[in-house]
């Protein structure tokens, strides 16, 4: 408890007597200070007991007194001890009337009572409230390691709200929160969100103040983790300024919070080289030494249908883009290498995703495998589940960003995100699911889409993704000699070959379409057969022939 005025008056050894401000005795005081100055004002800091004899002043003039007391009170001085039998034999009237006016507590000390005994009293019981809050903090501390221990996060935060008298929340990488104390703290903590978002823009160890005066609490919020971006924050929450007693406790709550943190991420990047071998098992058909290695580490989601999500960097995308089709990953091939680092989340759109999928099946209570293997994400979810939910709006609001802002504006392609989902499988069709994700994810690559899933593509049309330039190219080798033919003006093979193929080889339909004889046309599919060197009654050239047509009237 800290040292007030009434603590002093109450002091048996002192002797003091109040003579004015009887109402204001439990203001702290920080110290006792000694000055006959007419003016000592300059040299306040303010929580000052001033002690004084009036060597320099006229203490019986009012309106001197009145200046007097009032640059005191406005200086923060809490209160003045008079000394008596010294200048004056007792406290003058002006004096007093003064100190009442303004509401300052006057102390009338006597003779017998030295300027050293108040000001020893004072030091005395300021050290002794400082031992008894560091004594407190150390209690607090221990009592907090006690409940990491064995209760976890949770018991944490219930004995840090306890020994604050207020509130406390934590929230995970994404902002969200993963616990209160007491429950009712929720909503409140909740409210906070865009607050933590912002503080975790800033690098690890981050601080910051909401509310005040005007609001129902004041909240202080904390960054935890020792990388370049915190990895979750501390929100505590009290209807006044933490004493030295509660910043101990606050203090060691963050570092108990962030011992788990960094304790969590090491425990992370062990289940990441654990979950890159069962997807490596998986994607080699072997679901049952894949369950056997998983054990009970990832619940039941290799039991229920899943969806395999993959996901790229657009740069990353790009170079895969123009790379040999067969140095994709196949089901002999699996994506992952090998075990990799935990995803380093600033400014990465991966790390955001992963980030994001994940803490959404932590809240939702679901298992997820996430295994990042340098610019790629791969990510086995329960179908339909929170983790689904998230990476889908994740890359929504990837895709509304992009369509707002300019491309130079939203930071390039390099930090743009290109994700293709499988559509629901099992263990024993894991290959074929990762193989849907990478084809989904190609379709995304080529019609310049954050997402697409694979069960979307069947409903769609196969004549967009004849916009690729290599598809583009092998039509103009493929028609080129019937274009330049066309060019000398010796006749009309491409339009003919087009509504012939339209018309399914039917000469007379096909004729009337171009305003032409059977003979005619019949001549013209002779000239396209001996130009191009093939023969139109192989499907497979009439299904070429109709795809080139398609992707140059694209153009």
């Amino acid at each position: 408890m800290p040292l007030t005025l009434a603590s002093l008056v109450h002091h048996s050894a002192l002797k003091l007597t109040v003579r004015a401000g009887e109402d204001r005795l439990d203001v702290p005081v920080r110290w006792a200070h000694v000055s006959e100055l007419a003016d000592p004002v300059p040299y306040m800091d303010g929580g000052e007991l001033l002690l004084i004899t009036a060597l320099k002043l006229d203490a019986e003039d009012p309106e001197a007194m009145r200046r007097y007391v009032r640059r005191l009170a406005g200086a923060g001085v809490v209160g003045i001890g008079f000394a008596v039998g010294v200048n004056y034999e007792e406290t003058p009237k002006a004096l007093v009337d003064a100190c009442a006016d303004e509401g300052l507590p006057l102390l009338e000390v006597p003779r017998r009572t030295p300027f050293l005994a108040i000001s020893k009293a004072v030091s005395a019981a300021i050290a002794a409230d400082q031992y008894r809050a560091v004594t407190a903090g150390f209690a607090a501390q221990r009592e907090l390691t006690k409940q990491a221990l064995n209760s976890g996060p949770e018991g944490l935060l219930a004995a840090l709200a306890a020994q604050v008298d207020g509130w406390a929340a934590l929230y995970d990488a994404s902002g969200a929160v993963v616990a209160t104390a007491p429950d009712w703290a929720v909503r409140r903590a909740a409210r906070l969100t865009p607050d933590v978002e912002r503080l975790r823009e800033r690098p690890a160890p981050a601080s910051s103040v909401v509310g005040g005066p005007d609001h129902e609490d004041r909240v202080e919020l904390h960054s935890l983790g020792t990388g370049r971006r915190p990895r979750a924050a501390l929100a505590v929450g009290t209807a006044a300024t933490l004493g030295t007693a509660e910043r101990y406790a606050v203090h060691s709550a963050i570092a108990l919070l962030t011992l788990t943190t960094e304790r969590s991420r090491s425990l992370h990047a062990a289940e990441q080289r654990v979950g890159t071998a069962v997807l490596r098992m998986l994607l080699a058909g072997e679901p049952d030494h894949a369950r056997a290695v998983a054990g009970d580490l990832y619940g039941t989601l290799l039991d229920a249908p899943f969806r395999v999500i993959v996901a790229e960097s657009a740069s990353a995308s790009a170079a895969r883009a123009h790379a040999d089709a067969h140095a994709h990953v196949t089901a002999t091939k699996p994506a992952p290498a090998g075990p990799a680092a935990a995803v380093d989340s600033s400014g990465d759109p991966l790390g955001g995703l992963a980030e994001t999928v994940e803490a959404a099946a932590a809240r939702a209570g679901e298992a997820v495998l996430v295994v990042p293997d340098g610019e790629r994400l791969v990510v086995l979810a329960t179908d339909g589940g929170a983790a689904v939910g998230a990476c889908t709006a994740y890359a929504a609001a990837l895709e509304a960003g992009r369509a707002t802002e300019p491309h130079e504006q939203a930071g390039g392609e390099d930090d743009e995100l290109i994700v293709g989902l499988s559509a629901p499988s099992g263990p024993i069709a894991a290959a074929a699911a990762y193989k849907q994700a990478e084809q989904a994810l190609s379709v995304a690559r080529r019609r310049g889409r954050v997402c697409v899933e694979h069960e979307h593509l069947a409903s769609g049309s196969v004549l967009p993704l004849l916009a690729d330039d290599a598809v583009k190219a092998f039509a103009d080798g493929l028609l080129r000699a019937l274009h330049e033919h066309d060019a000398t003006g010796r006749g009309d093979l491409v339009a003919s070959l087009r509504a012939w193929l339209s018309r399914h080889g039917q000469w007379d339909a096909a004729a009337a379409d171009l305003g032409v004889h059977r003979h005619t046309l019949r001549y013209r599919m002779r000239r396209v057969e001996e130009i191009l060197g093939r023969s139109l009654d192989d499907p497979d050239v009439r299904m070429e022939l109709w795809l080139a047509l398609k992707a140059t009237s694209t153009e």
